[in-house]
């Protein structure tokens, strides 16, 4: 798909820090030289073409709910029937087919560690598998920020504080409120005001407030990768000995292909690894090129790891902080 340089350079630029102002779409525009109605025509557009799934919150993993990283061993005849059962059900955000013995892979992130259990054991009880559960154990790097231009540039991060905040009430309502995105309109933000029952102002100052205290990561389009051709997605997997764990993934970060890194607990004897980064890239040489680089900072070229690619991709969404029922078919 042909994106204008417009387009290209409105993605690009407002993957992250996208304005909390009463009028952030004119802002956006004014940055194009282009007007508000013309901003909000172009980001709808891009949406409904499934360019960008939303504006909005990316949330540090288990600061406001609770999530875990799942994995199926599939037969291959029932593959789409379960992946099926697997993306209907509400709190899973992302789920992929990959290549491993364990091939069907999925996110679940829902409010609270009741609702994630309850998934598993749904799954489990729709499709007769069981379902190999990884909760995370540390996150080192939470991005998902895709340039545009085919640098390998990558934003400065930001120290995000470990400080044990813990949101309130109404922080919660409030990103529950936008986890499908912002409304298009000329006030977003007075949309979710109104919403919540707060005043607009309340509205962006806690949002501000969200993204110092570290717990909303990134705020700007969320894009579907594949569609900018970032089309080889690659989970690398490592065993790496608990006491080296911090110092490689503190290398591992510095490295502008990965846009996640986080250590999960092992589940022997079916999975030994606990060290996980994704690399998105737009080639399997490129991906692999990139995780060698990862092998030799690290001195990691021994240590038992692996690579799965995914190949299809049956749901992609963020993560769900209301409580949502499941469909029944």
């Amino acid at each position: 798909m042909t994106l204008s340089g417009t387009e290209l350079a409105l993605i690009d630029r407002w993957q992250r820090e996208f304005p909390l102002a009463r009028r952030p779409f004119a802002l956006v525009g004014q940055s194009m030289g282009i007007g508000e109605n013309a901003t909000l025509e172009i980001f709808e557009r891009l949406r409904k073409q499934q360019i960008i799934s939303r504006i909005g919150a990316v949330v540090k993993p288990h600061t406001l709910g609770t999530s875990t990283l799942a994995a199926m061993r599939v037969p291959s005849e029932r593959l789409e029937e379960i992946a099926g059962f697997v993306s209907n059900e509400p709190f899973v955000s992302h789920n992929y087919e990959r290549t491993d013995e364990y091939n069907l892979w999925f996110v679940v992130a829902g409010p609270n560690a009741e609702a994630v259990a309850s998934t598993i054991e749904a799954i489990e009880k729709l499709t007769g598998l069981d379902v190999l559960d990884l909760p995370l154990e540390q996150a080192y790097h939470l991005d998902l920020g895709f340039p545009l231009d085919d640098s390998r540039r990558r934003h400065t991060k930001r120290p995000q504080p470990d400080n044990g905040y813990v949101p309130d009430a109404l922080d919660r309502k409030l990103l529950a409120t936008i986890e499908d995105g912002l409304p298009f309109v000329e006030r977003p933000y007075g949309v979710v005001a109104a919403a919540i029952g707060i005043d607009e102002a309340s509205v962006i100052e806690r949002l501000e407030r969200l993204g110092t205290l570290g717990v909303v990561t990134r705020f700007g389009c969320i894009v579907h990768h594949r569609k900018l051709g970032y089309t080889s997605n690659a989970m690398a997997v490592w065993d790496v000995p608990d006491d080296r764990v911090d110092a490689v993934a503190a290398r591992f970060v510095r490295n502008p292909r990965v846009t996640l890194c986080y250590r999960r607990c092992r589940r022997l004897p079916a999975w030994r690894y606990n060290l996980y980064c994704m690399v998105h890239a737009k080639s399997r040489d490129e991906a692999l090129a990139a995780i060698g680089d990862l092998n030799i900072s690290a001195g990691l070229e021994r240590e038992p790891q692996t690579v799965l690619f995914s190949t299809r991709c049956f749901k992609q969404r963020g993560a769900v902080f209301s409580d949502r029922k499941r469909e029944v078919h």
